[in-house]
């Protein structure tokens, strides 16, 4: 590029004209980057740090690091990194067309699951008590109404996610106990763990279905709370929830979803998403710390897209094929059996059980798990291993269970080679 004499031009279309240029050569390597350029290969973080990889035999579980996202997502996220936008702008673009898609009112991309309950807690106290973000959770104790009802069978460590907003949980048994709790006239929300239902649509000990729970809650004017994180496959369960009226719904985007682990969305009725939005990063409420980026955002949208360009069959992928190549390599060993079983509800993807007599195998089920996490390479099973049955896996103390769902390819044959050896201690 050739310059004009400084003569030709006055000073201040001089220094315009040079200010351009100068930003111009600044931007190339970073352009050259968001070309894909083979210089900018990312160096292997694990390696320099000692950070052991390992083969996920498991599931999509936050301490394994979730699922891998796929390079339709990866590179999102990638493009969105070079470019800083308004995040407002960014969470409420993004908000509306993720609503479109999924077939809801609102849509918030959060921090999580996690996020996305405490975020759905303090949308409803806010509701409720028709109060300022700035008031939870300092305020709460002195609000009328700050209870969440939640079936005693439905209760768990996210329980604290709703405390974090200043909510309080009344525990419920029977129908009896729920009515009175919504009598009561102090609830806000109600929290339905999904997970927890078993085979015949009932959680354990919980007497209170889907249905029933809604439509007492409706009765009386509460909101409705489901926590379906890892409940994704099958697609339909996206709209699903939201399309039998519960009022908002948190998914997990690190999961079967395939988008970034530290994203998740809630979903739901639009005045309420809307005060959840109020209460997210990087307002000041109580999420503020719960910061989602415009990378996670946009990975987040993304990986719903990437979701919807699939059929459920597709979703399935070759799962089966992997857990049958397991199977049938377990073949020959003396007492072993196998059988594979695909969750109704949660991580609804075939897993296989490798049942075994310790006394034939001369190896116990810690013994195995420890050898297969101590190896080369570092195998982790779904940590319903060696338990009793949990959300629609029937595992005992002597079965190995084998998520294969999160296995790269080849993976499945390099699994059923270090398990075979374990059960043969060859």
């Amino acid at each position: 590029m050739s310059l004009p004499s400084v003569s030709s031009l006055s000073r201040r279309k001089f220094f315009r004209l040079t200010s351009s240029l100068a930003a111009t050569l600044s931007a190339a390597p970073l352009m050259h980057a968001a070309q894909g350029s083979t210089e900018t290969a990312g160096e292997d973080y694990y390696a320099k740090l000692g950070v052991t990889k390992i083969i996920n035999a498991a599931g999509t579980y936050t301490t394994l690091t979730a699922a891998c996202m796929p390079p339709q997502v990866v590179e999102a996220v990638r493009v969105a990194a070079l470019h800083p936008v308004r995040l407002a702008d960014l969470q409420q673009k993004s908000g509306a067309y993720l609503a479109q898609r999924l077939r809801c009112e609102g849509a918030v991309v959060t921090s999580g699951a996690c996020g996305a309950i405490t975020l759905a807690t303090a949308a409803c106290l806010q509701h409720a008590n028709n109060c300022d973000p700035l008031d939870l959770p300092q305020k709460a104790d002195t609000m009328k109404k700050r209870q969440v009802i939640v079936q005693k069978a439905h209760r768990y460590g996210y329980d604290h996610a709703m405390f974090l907003a200043g909510a309080r949980v009344t525990e419920v048994v029977t129908m009896d106990d729920y009515k009175r709790a919504c009598d009561a006239g102090d609830g806000v929300m109600t929290n339905f763990f999904n997970a927890a239902e078993d085979e015949d649509g009932i959680a354990g000990t919980a007497q209170i279905g889907r249905e029933d729970w809604l439509r007492v809650a409706h009765d009386h004017g509460i909101p409705c709370h489901i926590d379906a994180a890892a409940d994704m496959p099958p697609i339909s369960n996206l709209w699903k929830y939201t399309g039998m009226g519960f009022d908002l719904v948190s998914f997990s985007g690190g999961k079967g979803i395939r988008g970034p682990q530290n994203a998740g969305l809630l979903l739901g009725r639009k005045e309420l998403t809307d005060l959840a939005y109020q209460n997210n990063n990087p307002n000041e409420g109580v999420g503020r710390g719960m910061k989602v980026a415009k990378e996670q955002i946009v990975g987040m949208v993304a990986a719903i897209d990437w979701v919807l360009s699939h059929t459920e069959e597709q979703m399935q992928g070759d799962y089966q094929k992997r857990a049958d190549l397991i199977a049938g390599m377990m073949k020959g060993i003396p007492s072993v059996t196998t059988l594979t079983v695909t969750p109704r509800i949660a991580n609804h993807v075939p897993h296989l059980l490798i049942r075994f007599d310790p006394a034939v195998t001369g190896m116990t089920t810690k013994q195995i798990v420890d050898k297969l996490r101590s190896g080369t390479p570092s195998i982790e099973l779904n940590p319903n291993t060696g338990h009793k049955p949990n959300q629609g896996i029937p595992s005992d103390a002597n079965t190995l269970v084998v998520g294969v769902w999160m296995l790269q390819p080849g993976e499945d044959e390099i699994v059923g080679q270090k398990i075979r050896a374990a059960l043969t201690k060859a």
